[in-house]
């Protein structure tokens, strides 16, 4: 038997994994544990969780496997600061006493930070993009595929695509730093008054208020993109490669002014920026897609890297039809190359087969993280004198669920073992009633204190998916949007067509209108019995309520915190807010009963906005 310990960290949102003979055991990001939202740190809560998790101690550990390779960033890193000189001074004095530290000599640290690892513990160091392409390819269902692997930058790579087959990935073409579409989108990201490496989901968000007008001034000076998906950008606009801001002067002339300060008011110019950067990159996606396609021959095609997050190029690359099924890793960005890494000692470096079952990925539904037992959940609420009802089992708590949010009501729901990723899956979720059409402006603004533009994502059972959006396969971990179906959309009157950006917030646009986005569209999450049986036997006792098969689904959180990780925590999160409900497994807790919760400090003033 062997125990492998995957590591991502120092750069953004680190994890820790733990692998036996090639199956993932449990794997957790490490923000959730120090609700420090993307914590870069060294993740020891989650590998103190991973190895418990596993029944074993770090004395038990056979081999590490670190998610890149630091000599090679290092290499980068010093590259892009000498090229820079003198302006990136300030890199120079702010990054290098840290590599130096710790970064560059990794083992060294990991040894430091883990004092009781196993001294014969083997250590692996595979390339960035190799641990992206291995979490997408090795969980896949699919005996071979082709992989596209798209972030900011690893060491040099920025872009890659190859082919993944048995138990062997191998990479095929990459692109290197500078020029990555990741910085891209950051750099819009940044300009737009969002903040780098966790607001790219909000102007994703943001782009169907917006029109494409900068479409051709980013193709004409920034991109240069070509039929095969490669491209190279004009650095000319840029500042990331050696300064510490995404933009420059000559970007901000470009597109008419300063960077929105962040918080400010959005305006039209940030929604048609949004709209723009959101179509080049879709456009990127695709041509990639196709390249790759033609290259390989694969119908199968997996994804991984930040970039392979954003969900509406996944649904727009899906519906081009060149692959007949897409698998994106669900912690697609750094945190789930803690899983990719170890795979790749399992498989590639240690030679084991590779065993897949058709149609299943072997990801668990990405509930690796930890859970909770009714006692453990019922000695926190008795500790605390806190009211509550107990069902007998979850599958009875999930049904009285359905039936309190079909009375468009807001449940805090935790159910089973906690997501792997950055998406809410059904087991740290708020969920409501899509039919309401007062909900998501409810949730957003009294329950997640967050911009009234972001939509929400529905949970759909597998088996009914069709019937509401123009999509048939599986889309488990939410990282497909597609169009909700005609047949549930509402006519706009010719007062509402002449709606422009944020005006077309409160239009109500189809039978569902809590997660149909401005343009008809819906960031989708399929629902099946075997990947988590309570969480399906709500939305089924839903549908036989009220005739849809479809729940709203979000993150269990505020805005600014990690997703809650503990029934305390959950508790805390539904008292802070308007929540009308909390379930803890099969323990109901209704809004009303609680004692006056007091707060004790500015608690909102703790987590950094995002």
């Amino acid at each position: 038997m062997a125990n492998i310990l995957g590591l991502s960290c120092f750069y953004h949102d680190s994890a820790a994994a733990l692998i036996r003979d090639g199956e993932i055991i449990a794997a957790a990001q490490e923000e959730r544990f120090t609700r420090k939202k993307h914590d870069p740190g060294f993740p020891h809560k989650a590998i103190e969780y991973v190895l418990q998790e596993g029944g074993i101690g770090p004395a038990d550990v056979d081999y590490v496997s670190f998610y890149d390779k630091p000599f090679l960033k290092f290499e980068r890193l010093l590259e892009s600061i000498l090229d820079g000189v003198p302006f990136s001074y300030p890199v120079w004095i702010k990054a290098i006493p840290t590599w130096l530290d710790h970064k560059l000599v990794i083992k060294r640290t990991i040894k430091k930070e883990i004092p009781d690892l196993n001294p014969e513990a083997a250590f692996h160091f595979p390339e960035h993009h190799e641990s992206h392409a291995a979490s997408a390819f090795f969980p896949s269902p699919f005996e071979h595929a082709a992989f596209i692997t798209v972030d900011g930058v690893g060491e040099w790579s920025t872009t890659s695509w190859g082919v993944g087959a048995g138990n062997k990935i191998q990479m095929k073409q990459e692109i290197h730093f500078p020029h990555s579409l990741g910085m891209l989108y950051s750099a819009f990201t940044y300009y737009t008054g969002f903040k780098v490496n966790s607001g790219e989901y909000k102007v994703m968000g943001l782009a169907p208020y917006g029109e494409p007008k900068y479409v051709q001034a980013i193709m004409d000076h920034i991109i240069d993109l070509r039929e095969d998906g490669s491209y190279r950008l004009n650095m000319n606009y840029f500042n990331y490669a050696s300064g510490l801001r995404m933009t420059n002067s000559k970007f901000h002339d470009l597109f008419g002014g300063p960077p929105r300060k962040p918080e400010s008011q959005l305006s039209q110019r940030e929604m048609d920026l949004a709209r723009s950067v959101q179509d080049v990159v879709e456009e990127a996606v695709v041509r990639m897609g196709r390249h790759v396609r033609k290259e390989t021959g694969e119908k199968n095609l997996t994804m991984a890297g930040g970039v392979a997050l954003n969900c509406v190029a996944n649904g727009k690359l899906l519906r081009e039809g060149l692959f007949e099924n897409i698998w994106v890793q669900p912690a697609a960005s750094d945190a789930g190359s803690a899983i990719g890494a170890p795979l790749i000692t399992w498989h590639q470096i240690l030679d084991n087969p590779r065993k897949v079952v058709p149609g299943k990925d072997s990801q668990k539904g990405s509930y690796l993280g930890p859970g909770y037992s009714t006692q453990e959940i019922k000695s926190f609420l008795d500790s605390r004198g806190i009211p509550y009802e107990e069902c007998a089992d979850s599958l009875e708590a999930a049904r009285k669920t359905a039936e309190i949010i079909a009375g468009e009501n807001v449940v805090g729901w935790f159910s089973g073992r906690m997501e792997f990723g950055p998406r809410a899956l059904g087991a740290r979720s708020i969920i409501g009633d899509p039919r309401s059409s007062k909900m998501q402006s409810v949730m957003n603004l009294k329950i997640k204190f967050r911009e009234s533009f972001r939509p929400f994502a529905p949970s759909c059972l597998r088996e009914n998916v069709s019937d509401y959006f123009e999509h048939d396969s599986d889309s488990d971990y939410m990282l497909m949007v597609a169009p909700v179906k005609e047949s549930l959309r509402k006519k706009m009157s010719p007062e509402q067509e002449k709606l422009f950006g944020i005006e077309k917030l409160n239009v109500i646009r189809s039978e569902l209108p809590a997660i149909t986005h401005v343009d008809y569209s819906a960031r989708i999450q399929t629902v099946k019995k075997d990947n988590h049986p309570a969480y399906y036997e709500l939305i089924r006792r839903f549908k036989e309520l009220t005739g849809f098969g479809v729940i709203i689904n979000t993150s269990f959180n505020v805005r600014g915190e990690p997703i809650v990780r503990t029934p305390e925590e959950a508790y805390t999160c539904f008292m802070r807010t308007n929540m009308d409900y909390l379930v803890l497994e099969n323990i109901i807790l209704a809004k009303k009963d609680q004692p006056d919760w007091k707060e004790h400090t500015d608690w909102q003033s703790e987590f950094e906005l995002d």
